[in-house]
């Protein structure tokens, strides 16, 4: 019997599986394909009640963590998620921050140590296909923890042999730049900000561009569901049609593929079904 279909997306934090995956998530799943999510940390490091931030007074690493991830579980319930795996790591917080030197956060944790759980659970579901972050953490952004997500991913698609295709999620700069023009053109406030030349996926590596128009809502539904970290979360705050142009497709960059499959897809399954 032939295995059964599934997608599994690795992500750093607590809110990390909307923005990116959101769509593929809710799409795949209501395809009746089997999706995982697994989430590598707690996010300690997010914002605590009233917006309080790590280090200040009243910020409790423990509290933050218990919230984080009960938003995560209703995100997780808007976007059809079949089930979700916690690796249960410390937050490192962001690059520079003093939370970075912890010996149990997860930026410190042995990658091959790190690498054997995730490769039980693909072990366990065996996926076809699998998603994560580029080595810069996706697109540049060298979060420590997206870093070290996408370190253990590549030791555990490598070691376990499983997935049939293998992904970085990827913003081409392409997108970007027609995103930015579109919210000057409606008059969204945005200072002196500039996207640079070099932020965002060079658009020749973009191999998979997948249509989640139809799940742009639950998309936005789940990163709602983040409400204790929404004052960091930039794109709840734009207007509806920069949100619809943002979030209606999802892009990929492809480094791993082993069956017969287009250069360009607009399926990370094509090839599979």
């Amino acid at each position: 019997m032939d295995r059964q279909l599934t997608l599994m997306a690795v992500h750093a934090h607590p809110d990390d599986e909307c923005l990116s995956t959101g769509g593929i998530l809710a799409r795949y799943s209501d395809e009746g394909i089997r999706t995982v999510l697994v989430t590598c940390t707690n996010g300690e490091q997010g914002d605590g009640p009233g917006g309080v931030k790590p280090g200040d007074p009243g910020h409790n690493d423990a509290e933050v963590a218990e919230r984080r991830l009960a938003e995560l579980r209703e995100s997780v319930q808007h976007l059809g998620i079949d089930h979700l795996e916690l690796l249960g790591y410390r937050d490192s917080g962001m690059d520079g921050w003093d939370t970075n030197a912890h010996p149990d956060a997860f930026a410190n944790v042995p990658v091959d140590v790190a690498a054997t759980r995730l490769g039980e659970l693909i072990e366990r579901y065996r996926p076809q296909v699998i998603v994560t972050y580029d080595e810069t953490g996706g697109s540049g952004y060298n979060h420590p923890d997206h870093v070290q997500a996408h370190r253990i991913t590549v030791a555990a698609v490598e070691a376990t042999g499983i997935p049939d295709k293998f992904y970085y999620t990827a913003i081409p700069r392409a997108a970007i730049k027609r995103m930015f023009e579109f919210m000057r053109s409606s008059g969204v406030e945005m200072g002196d900000f500039q996207p640079s030349d070099d932020f965002g996926t060079p658009d020749e590596l973009v191999t998979s561009v997948v249509d989640v128009a139809p799940y742009v809502g639950r998309k936005l539904k789940a990163l709602q569901s983040h409400e204790s970290q929404g004052e960091n979360i930039f794109l709840l705050r734009m207007p509806e049609e920069a949100q619809q142009q943002a979030f209606s497709a999802e892009s990929f960059t492809r480094v791993v593929n082993r069956v017969t499959a287009p250069d360009h897809e607009d399926d990370l399954f094509a090839g599979l079904r």
